[in-house]
């Protein structure tokens, strides 16, 4: 998965130590209700559309661009669903790199483009009803986000 420039020179001062990091993710959401996730290729699990925000970067605009490198399509935010973070957002990356996710997570809409993987971060898309999301194989980011916002619980979305 490839590292931004700018946390790399961050990683250059603190190597595998924990960072903090402002981040999105995005749930576009079609017309039957399904959200569009994302095949991780890091970790081989499914997540959701999303990632750090970069210097001089606003979160709005970090969430429509994570969603055309990482999806292909683009969206037009539709709010605010949450914003998230604490001990379940750490993650520890196969390189041994941790980082502490504070996310903005946002609604969407699909409004250009076909979703297809970028095969770099992700290997697959797939729309997904909220019923089905407990039988998927989640990130843990991504199961405590959806726990959170009780998409897992109730099944609705």
């Amino acid at each position: 998965m490839p590292v931004s420039p700018h946390i790399a020179r961050l990683r250059e001062s603190v190597g595998h130590d924990l960072l903090l990091l402002p981040s999105v993710a995005v749930l576009p959401r079609d017309e039957q209700g399904r959200v569009l996730l994302v095949l991780q290729t890091d970790r081989g699990q499914w997540g959701t559309i999303g990632g750090a925000v970069e210097p001089d970067e606003s979160p709005g605009q970090a969430a429509v661009r994570e969603a055309r490198e990482e999806a292909g399509v683009e969206v037009e935010l539709a709010g605010i669903l949450a914003v998230v973070g604490g001990p379940r957002y750490r993650i520890t990356y196969p390189n041994g790199d941790r980082a502490a996710y504070v996310s903005t997570v946002y609604a969407a809409r699909v409004i250009a483009g076909e979703p297809a993987p970028d095969h770099d971060e992700t290997s697959a898309v797939a729309w997904v009803a909220p019923e089905q999301l407990a039988d998927l194989d989640l990130g843990d980011f991504a199961r405590a986000m959806f726990e959170e916002l009780d998409w897992l619980r109730s099944g609705r979305a």
